[in-house]
């Protein structure tokens, strides 16, 4: 059994104070027991493009930057596996943008790295329209990371819309699968929730997606309300919009029972149709 916990962050226009919160907050979860935290998309910035050039950081082990110093110290001083959201990255050799997860480990090594593959270029006329594209580029592989309770995935939030990441994720051996993800108030109350049951359903595994909290003063407003759902589709965690912890039990044998029950993972019919995860990247 692990205690995971997602911190729906108040993020603001200054970095330092972001990275401070964000430390009081996973040491704070810490400190109820949890074993890995993660915290949400864009956890050291606003999220807009015009900002991820601003915030932007290289990610490299031996020479950490700002904010993956600051998660580095948040592992090890809290004995727990970080999943730090994401942080805008700027290639060192190219000056490429990413948006960009990393994982910690409780002695605060890098244990992954996942650069968000799905852009989100979305426009729903009259109500919302988006393009990183115009700023970041995508990344080019699938990510997971080992833990004591199993193997974890790791998407970020437009990435959760497409199934063939936790597909691989589950086929490969994975427990869960994790995204740091920002909907907003109107992609949000459509698809956040049903989208993360059906990731779960789709593959008998944990799925947690962690948002930052909503600022109505803000230029984007996030949808708020980071969940976890089972293997079997339930939701056993969430919150509202605003600020705070979510607190979850993964119990990995859960997995297990579920697929006894109903065995979709012994009865696929791959002699008719492809496997997604027979090649991935």
């Amino acid at each position: 059994m692990m205690k995971l916990a997602l911190v729906q962050l108040a993020v603001g226009a200054h970095k330092a104070a972001n990275l401070c919160n964000a430390r009081a907050k996973v040491l704070e979860a810490a400190q109820a027991g949890a074993q890995m935290v993660v915290l949400p998309e864009c956890f050291n910035s606003p999220y807009g493009t015009k900002y991820f050039g601003e915030y932007a950081e290289t990610i490299d082990s031996s020479q950490l930057g700002e904010s993956t110093q600051a998660l580095q110290e948040m592992a090890r001083t809290g004995k727990v596996y970080v999943i730090g959201g994401s942080i805008p990255e700027r290639e060192s050799t190219t000056g490429r943008l990413f948006n960009t997860c990393t994982v910690w480990n409780p002695e605060g090594t890098l244990v992954a790295q996942h650069r968000k593959l799905h852009l989100f270029d979305i426009d729903i006329p009259g109500r919302i329209a988006f393009r990183e594209s115009d700023v970041l580029s995508p990344g080019s592989s699938l990510t997971s990371f080992t833990t004591p309770w199993g193997d974890f995935g790791v998407g970020i939030c437009y990435d959760m819309r497409f199934p063939e990441l936790a597909m691989v994720a589950a086929r490969r051996g994975c427990v869960g699968m994790v995204y740091p993800g920002a909907f907003n108030t109107t992609t949000g109350p459509m698809h956040w929730e049903l989208l993360l049951r059906a990731r779960a359903v789709d593959n008998q595994m944990f799925v947690a997606a962690c948002s930052p909290a909503r600022d109505v003063e803000a230029e984007y407003h996030a949808w708020g309300h980071s969940t976890v759902v089972d293997p079997s589709a339930r939701v056993i965690a969430t919150t509202d919009e605003t600020p705070g912890i979510v607190y979850a039990d993964i119990d990995p044998q859960l997995i297990d029972e579920v697929r006894r029950s109903i065995p979709v993972t012994t009865q696929r019919r791959f002699d008719v149709y492809p496997d997604v995860a027979a090649n991935p990247r």
